[in-house]
């Protein structure tokens, strides 16, 4: 009995300098979303998104969103495209930092 406590007690020791060292792991970069433009807006600088389905047929797909997003961008996308986009939170409201046209 004497001999499995300290085994027990010698391993508990053994571990705490292990559990301090551990350090959670830096976050990942979100992945690219995927989604058809619905709408452009030029005069706000806004675009609308219905995010594409994932996973089964008939599941709910998510509401179409609206982001933000840069001048230069804008001018390229219409109605209908097919574009995979990445999307940051900046000054409050959803910005889209980099879209291309699938």
């Amino acid at each position: 009995m004497r001999m499995a406590r300290t085994v027990l007690v010698g391993s508990m020791l053994a571990m705490i300098p292990s559990m301090a060292v551990a350090q959670p792991a830096p976050p990942a970069a979100p992945a690219p979303l995927t989604g058809t433009v619905t709408m452009v807006n030029r005069i706000s600088a806004t675009i609308t998104i219905q995010p594409t389905q994932s996973g089964t047929v008939g599941a709910n797909i998510g509401a179409a969103e609206q982001y933000k997003i840069q001048g230069s961008m804008l001018n390229t996308l219409h109605a209908g495209d097919r574009v995979t986009f990445s999307v940051s939170e900046m000054g409050g409201s959803k910005t889209i930092t980099k879209i291309d046209k699938q």
